[in-house]
């Protein structure tokens, strides 16, 4: 790796098509389909009207995000927004926690695509699924940011295909059974709703927005960044509440009452194989399929060009983590280093690959917030109406629904988080000579904006 070769700068190949694409895979919208019988438990059977809340609260940190890509389009996202704003030591921990996240994003589309094809091939080993999906995905990254922009245009378009096919079927069962009805505004939101499980289903299903705030990573390939990302990141938020709401609000038309099902977790497939029988449910499985290698391919996208920005302000060593291929213009060994690491899923559950994204997702949300009101508060601009509503009032509103859930987390994902941030705080001590030298930080004009 030469210094030639290391100095090398991505190369702006993204449309918005395909940005918002990857922001969509990333979220993967089969995760409706996951969430749907647990969520229905806890919002004690108002999942859609908890989808409005959380798209209504989760808008807010998406506005935010927006704000700063404008001011900062480069590939390190809050990393690069928190030690450009708020100060530098605190902007490499930020990376550092919300890395955990994106690391742990391909371990769980791995874990999920063992499930589904052991369930359909008992006597394959699970682990031969697990290492398939991130050999997969790690050579299809490796090969440019367009190619595996391109995969996941039409992995995205099956999904919603099959989802289509899903809601067609619901509208149909519902309108032939003569029992069951849609719901109405007045069933959607009663008198006597109580908040406190419409925030526990919130808190819940937060998490399946994830993803809209990928794509900032992918500021320094796209054509136009200060325009095209603002504007992705509202289309993948307002896409994924759309596409939620809608898909539950039939599905709970037709089933208000989850404990109906063997299995609560697993009640989509049930109702999957209720309302089309075996061919419908083949369909259904083959679409989560291509819902996990998307989400997976998308997600070692974005955590590779985040080690890449750290790399190449030397947080991490920049002949490694911040080398680009000059034939491919990718960063190859953050490539197949994520996916050497997303193979700790064979040692893993779902449940605890679950509590790393939590953490570090958390995290980022939080501290982009935090970086709008800072950078109000410093700014010299006049205090009118709309910038106190914009830069102030909205982001402290994103700030305290992610607060809320942050309440919400479970012992488990608290205590790894926190060792996670420990390891950080030990290795940017070190790195820094215990905080007496600045880390280095690299002058946005290089990077021919």
């Amino acid at each position: 790796m030469s210094d030639k070769t290391n100095d090398s700068k991505l190369q702006r190949r993204l449309k918005l098509i395909h940005v918002i694409a990857i922001g969509i895979a990333y979220m993967s919208p089969f995760a409706v389909f996951d969430t749907f019988g647990i969520a229905s438990q806890a919002s004690g059977g108002y999942v859609p009207a908890s989808y409005i809340l959380v798209f209504t609260a989760i808008l807010f940190t998406a506005l935010s995000y927006g704000k700063l890509v404008k001011r900062f389009p480069v590939a390190g996202s809050v990393y690069t927004y928190t030690r450009s704003i708020m100060n530098p030591y605190l902007g490499v921990l930020v990376g550092w926690v919300t890395f955990i996240a994106y690391l742990a994003l391909p371990m769980i589309n791995a874990l999920l695509a063992n499930i589904y094809l052991s369930s359909g091939f008992p006597n394959i080993p699970g682990f031969v699924w697990i290492i398939g999906l991130i050999s997969l995905t790690t050579i299809l990254n490796i090969f440019g940011v367009k190619i595996a922009a391109s995969i996941n245009i039409l992995l995205v378009i099956f999904q919603f295909l099959v989802c289509t096919i899903f809601i067609y079927l619901n509208i149909k069962s519902i309108n032939s059974d003569g029992v069951h009805q849609y719901i109405t505004f007045q069933t959607l939101f009663p008198a006597d709703l109580e908040f406190s499980p419409l925030l526990a289903g919130a808190a819940l299903l937060a998490l399946s927005f994830i993803g809209f705030d990928a794509i900032t990573t992918l500021s320094e390939e796209t054509i136009n960044p200060r325009k095209t990302i603002p504007k992705a990141i509202l289309i993948v938020a307002s896409i994924g509440g759309l596409f939620f709401f809608t898909v539950t609000y039939f599905m709970q038309s037709l089933f208000p009452d989850v404990s109906v099902f063997n299995d609560v977790a697993g009640a989509s497939p049930e109702i999957a194989f209720i309302i089309g029988g075996n061919l419908f449910l083949s369909l259904f499985i083959s679409g989560a399929l291509v819902s996990v290698f998307a989400s997976g391919l998308a997600a070692q996208l974005s955590a590779s060009r985040l080690l890449f920005a750290m790399g190449r302000d030397k947080v991490l060593p920049k002949a490694f983590f911040g080398y680009i291929h000059p034939k491919q213009n990718t960063p190859i060994p953050n490539i197949i280093l994520i996916g050497l690491l997303a193979l700790s899923a064979l040692f893993l559950d779902l449940e605890s690959a679950t509590s790393l994204i939590n953490f570090g997702a958390f995290t980022a949300f939080s501290f982009v917030n935090l970086c709008v009101i800072a950078m109000f508060v410093k700014s010299q601009r006049a205090r009118s109406v709309k910038n106190v509503l914009s830069h102030f009032i909205a982001p402290s509103l994103g700030l305290f629904f992610v607060v809320y859930l942050w309440i919400n987390l479970d012992f488990f994902s608290i205590s790894i988080g926190l060792i996670w941030t420990v390891l950080g705080v030990i290795y940017l001590a070190f790195s820094t000579n215990f905080f007496k030298i600045a880390p280095p930080e690299i002058k946005f004009e290089e990077l021919d904006m």
